[in-house]
C-alpha cells in the first residue's frame, strides 16, 4: 500500500511564474504539481496537492488531514511568519511534517527569517527554488520508512 502524502500550499503560490521571479522562478504551481506527481510515482507515495490563500481554510485542511495522510509538506508562504494557528493544527496531526519554502528564507528581509510553524515540523527545505518540492518527497519518504515522528 502506498503511503499517502499531503502538500500544503500558502498564499500567493498560486501566482507562482508570474510574481518575483527572481525569488521563486518560473515554474507555475501546476507545473510543480505534475512534477512531483512523477517524483511520487517513482517512490510508490500518493500525493494531493493543495493551495489555499485563507488561513481558517489551511488550518481546516491540517485538522482533516491527521486521519487521512501519511505526512505533510507544507509551505506555508506568509503564514509561515504569522501564523499561531497553523503552528497549533500543525502540533495535533502527530504524522511526520516537513517545512519547505521556495526561497532561502533566512537571506531575506528580516522578519522573513522567523518560522512559527518550524516548531511542528521534523526539517525544514529552503532555497532550493522549486526543487525543494522533490527533495521534500525523498525526505518525507525517508521518515516514514524510518518511523520517525515529529
Amino acid at each position: 500500500m502506498s503511503k499517502k502524502i499531503l502538500f500544503i500550499n500558502g498564499p500567493n503560490l498560486n501566482l507562482l511564474g508570474e510574481r518575483e521571479r527572481d525569488f521563486y522562478g518560473d515554474n507555475t504551481l501546476e507545473a510543480v504539481k505534475l512534477k512531483c506527481k512523477e517524483k511520487a510515482k517513482t517512490l510508490n507515495l500518493d500525493i494531493e496537492f493543495m493551495q489555499s490563500n485563507i488561513e481558517g481554510e489551511i488550518v481546516t485542511i491540517i485538522q482533516n488531514s491527521k486521519n487521512n495522510f501519511n505526512g505533510i509538506i507544507i509551505n506555508a508562504a506568509g503564514y509561515t511568519h504569522t501564523s499561531v494557528s497553523i503552528l497549533d493544527a500543525l502540533l495535533v496531526v502527530k504524522i511526520p511534517i516537513i517545512e519547505l519554502h521556495i526561497s532561502n528564507i533566512y537571506t531575506r528581509e528580516e522578519f522573513r527569517q522567523k518560522s512559527l510553524i518550524s516548531r511542528a515540523a521534523k526539517g525544514i527545505i529552503c532555497g532550493f527554488g522549486v526543487y525543494g518540492y522533490l527533495m521534500s518527497l525523498d525526505a518525507i519518504n525517508n521518515i516514514i520508512d524510518n518511523n520517525e515522528n515529529r
